[in-house]
């Protein structure tokens, strides 16, 4: 039963590798994963925040989850309202600082080169550029329920 379990997180990192250095080469093809977001994102998203949609992938072993990976670019100063995910999220910062809170917990600040992850069920309580001159971008994957709302936003 482990080594299954085992098996299915190593195709999952894999992905999310793969997803990573397609999304530094610059070989994004997303015209699906744009439209995609675009419906799912629903409102609340603040201004400063724009997504680029990188890729969306049905897992070829397991159909009823998708990987879609976008890259969130932060204005200056740009924060995002409380909302959270579909599935689990891993997020990477690219470049840029980005001040981040799961579960009203501690604020944690992370820079280019760090990455947290956020498990099923996550309340996304706060996010925020806190530069006033540099933008910020992040490459965040969700591997969620096939044709799930990818975000929602809290009211």
């Amino acid at each position: 039963m482990k080594s299954g379990l085992t098996n299915r997180l190593t195709r999952i990192i894999k992905i999310f590798l793969a997803v990573v250095f397609l999304c530094a080469g610059g070989m994004a093809n997303a015209a699906d994963a744009a439209d995609a977001v675009d419906k799912k994102r629903g409102g609340g998203n603040s201004s400063g925040v724009t997504l680029t949609p990188v890729a969306s992938q049905v897992l070829p072993d397991d159909p009823g989850h998708t990987l879609t990976a976008v890259v969130v670019n932060l204005a200056p100063e740009a924060a995002t309202a409380s909302h959270r995910h579909a599935g689990i999220v891993f997020v990477y910062v690219l470049e840029g600082i980005v001040r981040s809170q799961l579960n009203s917990g501690e604020i944690i600040e992370y820079r280019a080169g760090q990455s947290w992850s956020e498990p099923p069920g996550t309340v996304h309580s706060f996010m925020e550029n806190p530069s006033r001159t540099v933008p910020a971008r992040l490459l965040a994957t969700i591997i969620a329920p096939t044709g799930a709302q990818l975000t929602t936003y809290d009211k």
